[in-house]
């Protein structure tokens, strides 16, 4: 087998300045863990670490009310030597970087971003080397940052990817074990499920011609690796179901209103406990209601359903962090060929560059300096997921033009506009 020496070159530049960060400056990832902006109650190294210290002293790790994670997770860090800790931990999290970049390029080698079994782009031709797709993942600020902070988010987004690259690759049971973990690990990758079975199917019954007994028993595969995950956290956990409240609960109830990049804490802060209950299901309906709607109107291109939701979930799901906006955009570049289509994108990356520089700032004068509030914080958030919503907004017209543009070739190069 050949090696390619571009991909060693890749991985091993993105491998070594994440050591030299994590080797050059010890102080930076107990800084980064503590940032709002990159830890969440729900992904945080800080409680990963509290609910490691219980479990190892043979108590609940849920019993503090702090640790909200996978039960899963503390058996895995368990096994990790006290003296070697932060160096195994480092390397650890940079492998998954790399895992989840192998993924990444998988994918855009497939080429299915821009010729499905029910689609073809016009513009096909012209699209980023998969290398450069894995490149963009890898130096990507939001990523190193991340992998420096330890965020646990790391572990989801891996699965997620690998789940994606094995439905591309035919391979729906390995698809459907992976993003069990990934729900497992954070609620909301469930809601990848018709999407991801949706590209299972087109990608079996493309190459095949046969059609596959979908979608239940990939369902059943689905639900019965989750269970099983389910199963084993409940023998771990001394044959308890409290961790179900704690790592799922925390995402359904929000009882901790820990700030972050979100829409949902400051509002539940404000909010009275009366109407608690009815609000926290509205905003959950409004987060699901996307999966049916996109899931039938682009029936054709499943892969870019998935990159869209990823890009909603970053900016609506209850503990959000940047790990999550640079899982959305480690996906965006498949679509590169649709970019010259797109309208508002300076105006985009100058709101998110403008939130990313000034998120820190607002967040030191509202919590150290005391020269500001909440609102000082939460405004800059909402600058936040205003760029996000243009980039998936755009992004979403961009496919649309393309997929119009196939019907109506005499409109191609030709401003539109509504009437």
């Amino acid at each position: 087998m050949a090696i390619d020496r571009r991909k060693v070159l890749l991985y091993s530049s993105a491998a070594a300045l994440r050591f030299l960060l994590f080797s050059s400056f010890p102080l930076l990832p107990d800084l980064l863990t503590g940032r709002a902006e990159i830890s969440t109650p729900v992904t945080s190294f800080k409680r990963l670490q509290e609910g490691l210290f219980l479990y190892t002293h043979k108590v609940s790790p849920y019993d503090g009310g702090v640790f909200y994670q996978a039960p899963l997770l503390l058996p895995l860090f368990a096994l990790i030597p006290s003296s070697v800790f932060s160096l195994t931990t480092a390397l650890l999290y940079i492998l998954t970087d790399l895992l989840c970049t192998e993924s990444i390029i998988r994918i855009a080698e497939s080429d299915i971003a821009r010729s499905s079994r029910l689609f073809s782009s016009p513009r096909k031709g012209d699209h980023w080397d998969s290398l450069a797709v894995g490149a963009a993942f890898l130096f990507n600020p939001f990523t190193i940052a991340t992998c420096l902070a330890r965020s646990t988010s790391v572990f989801s987004n891996c699965a997620i990817l690998y789940s994606i690259a094995s439905a591309v690759e035919r391979k729906p049971s390995k698809s459907m074990l992976a993003l069990a973990l990934a729900a497992y690990l954070s609620l909301y990758p469930a809601l990848l499920l018709p999407p991801l079975i949706l590209l299972c199917h087109d990608q079996t019954v493309g190459k095949t011609g046969s059609k596959p007994k979908y979608p239940i028993e990939l369902l059943s595969l689905f639900f019965g690796a989750l269970a099983w995950f389910l199963i084993v956290s409940y023998m771990l956990t001394g044959r308890s179901w409290e961790f179900l409240r704690s790592t799922y609960g925390v995402h359904l109830l929000l009882p901790d209103l820990t700030p972050n990049v979100g829409l949902w804490w400051y509002f539940f802060i404000e909010m009275f406990d009366s109407f608690r209950e009815f609000f926290l299901g509205v905003f959950w309906l409004h987060l699901m209601a996307y999966v049916g709607g996109l899931s039938f109107r682009l029936r054709t291109q499943p892969l870019f359903v998935l990159t869209t939701l990823i890009g909603i979930f970053a900016i609506f799901q209850p503990y959000p962090s940047i790990a999550d906006a640079s899982l959305y955009f480690a996906l965006l570049p498949l679509y590169s060929h649709v970019f010259p289509l797109m309208r508002y994108t300076f105006f985009a990356m100058a709101t998110i560059l403008y939130a990313t520089l000034l998120g820190p700032a607002f967040y030191y004068l509202w919590i150290y300096a005391g020269s500001g509030n909440a609102n000082f914080f939460y405004a800059i958030t909402l600058v936040w997921s205003l760029g996000l919503s243009i980039i998936v907004g755009e992004c979403l017209f961009a496919v649309l033009r393309d997929e119009w543009e196939i019907e109506r070739p005499d409109m191609k190069g030709k401003d539109v506009r509504r009437i």
